[in-house]
């Protein structure tokens, strides 16, 4: 089983352009692995692994299990922002894609890696927790919340800096995370932020008062990846 992984950067990219981009990776994964199946082991096919970068343009999200009462603006607010608004297939509840913040979407077959999706999520949690602790910021999780914590030991207080919401099926995972680097957080008061009315939302620029590097954090961010998953970006 082979972890190595094809890196793909798409830049700033429209939301419905990267799901469709997602969704054809996808499904040629998860065809693949129903094609195996049928196959002796000699003839099979193996399946590539892929780790999508990009940026969206003022973008809110709603995942299968999310309330629509957590948008909190309408049709014609949402047009005044420049936003838009889908209903998808990940799991998860509500929440914002924009300029400055790093959207990853890894389209892994599991079988290479483990075949277990909470163990990938809180993977995917770690990876980012570690490349936060390299700009000095000590991040973590709250339990039955998934995403990446500042302050999570006090709940009063904690502020969500990145967001996870995944589908999968046959172990092909895709979606993924929302990192929270020079985001403008004022469109997260458009929404109820992950369906959790109580908790705030920061971001890296937030945290350090100042303008990150975005390039550098995604090199970090992509380096950390690598080591957590023991795969190897090409």
């Amino acid at each position: 089983m082979s972890k190595k992984t094809n890196f793909i950067h798409l830049g700033l990219k429209d939301y419905k352009e990267a799901w469709d981009f997602q969704e054809a990776i996808f499904k040629k994964t998860v065809d693949q692995k129903i094609e195996n199946r049928k196959l002796p082991v000699e003839e099979q096919v193996e399946t590539e692994n892929h780790l999508i970068f990009c940026y969206h343009p003022h973008v809110f999200t709603l995942g299968k299990s999310g309330d629509e009462n957590h948008l909190l603006a309408n049709e014609h607010f949402l047009k005044e922002k420049e936003a838009s608004f889908y209903k998808i297939n990940r799991g998860g509840d509500i929440t914002y894609h924009g300029p400055g913040q790093i959207v990853g979407y890894p389209i892994l077959d599991l079988d290479h890696f483990f075949s277990d999706i909470h163990k990938y999520l809180r993977f995917l949690e770690e990876a980012v927790i570690l490349t936060l602790r390299e700009y000095g910021i000590e991040a973590g999780r709250i339990e039955g919340l998934t995403g990446v914590w500042l302050d999570w030991e006090n709940t009063s207080n904690a502020r969500k800096i990145c967001a996870l919401g995944v589908k999968s099926s046959r172990w092909v995972t895709m979606h993924g995370f929302a990192f929270n680097v020079n985001t403008n957080l004022e469109y997260f008061n458009y929404i109820v932020p992950c369906g959790i009315p109580d908790k705030a939302v920061t971001s890296l620029k937030k945290e350090l008062d100042e303008e990150i590097d975005i390039n550098e954090v995604e090199d970090k961010l992509k380096k950390n990846l690598e080591q957590v998953f023991e795969m190897e970006l090409i």
